[in-house]
């Protein structure tokens, strides 16, 4: 098989929630094969940190600072990439946030704002994208980034489990509409990958230990560990592959 299929060179790929972690390394990954990107955030200073860090790497970078949640700024964000001729053909729609709590502490705002964050950001940035690729004709490919909770549950993370679950239909509702017009829409399932915001869970002896012998790798992920499968499904290697979603877990979900 050609390299030339997994080259990104001419495609721009707006990743969101990639100041940092791993959206910042899914960016880079996709710079990295040759696609310009759009580095998306909601702190400004950060946002211009990570840009001028890949900038001084060589790579094309455009930045969209907006809060994936909120529609009007979504919109007014993809005006601001057409104003300025940037065409994404590649979104991954990375952005998410979780928090650890029973669910009868939950209040309905706590619910709403993690459902917001990881499932109804990925309907609204994903709408935006696949109106302008319908429009251009050329196709495109829809990334959205699902977790292990996409199929399995852990307690005190309820709203995460289920804005993930969404995310595997969603893919697949999202699949079904716009597979005809030459776009494929996946997801990747990310296992237990070592990033800052998992720091604290690796240098905890009794989770470490536990990631990992309930892992029959015997280790953690790591950033490049998903973003190869962020490239792949990206290029046109995997132009029909559509509505699925891979899990990237060291096939931790492969054994009881």
């Amino acid at each position: 098989m050609s390299q030339k299929m997994f080259d990104l060179g001419g495609r721009t790929a707006l990743v969101t929630g990639s100041s940092r972690g791993l959206g910042k390394a899914y960016a880079e990954g996709l710079a990295d094969a040759g696609a310009a990107i759009v580095l998306n955030g909601h702190d400004a200073a950060r946002l211009a940190a990570t840009a001028a860090e890949l900038r001084a790497k060589g790579y094309t970078v455009h930045e969209a600072l907006f809060d994936v949640t909120d529609e009007a700024a979504v919109t007014e964000a993809f005006a601001k990439l057409d104003a300025q001729g940037v065409a994404v053909d590649i979104l991954v729609n990375n952005a998410g946030i979780q928090l650890r709590k029973p669910l009868v502490d939950l209040s309905m705002e706590e619910w709403r704002k993690v459902i917001d964050t990881n499932l109804n950001s990925a309907f609204l940035v994903g709408r935006e994208a696949a109106r302008r690729m319908i429009a251009r004709g050329r196709g495109g490919k829809v990334i959205n980034i699902g977790s292990l909770t996409s199929e399995v549950a852990r307690a005190t993370v309820a709203p995460y489990t289920a804005a993930k679950g969404g995310i595997k239909l969603l893919t697949k509702a999202m699949a079904a509409e716009w597979a005809e017009h030459g776009i494929s829409v996946n997801a990747v399932g990310p296992g237990y990958i070592v990033t800052e915001m998992t720091q604290p869970l690796v240098d905890t002896p009794s989770f470490d230990n536990w990631v990992k012998q309930r892992t029959p790798a015997r280790r953690w992920g790591t950033p490049a560990d998903v973003a190869g499968t962020v490239i792949f499904l990206a290029s046109a290697a995997a132009d029909f592959v559509n509505g699925q979603i891979i899990y990237v877990d060291g096939g931790m979900l492969s054994v009881l």
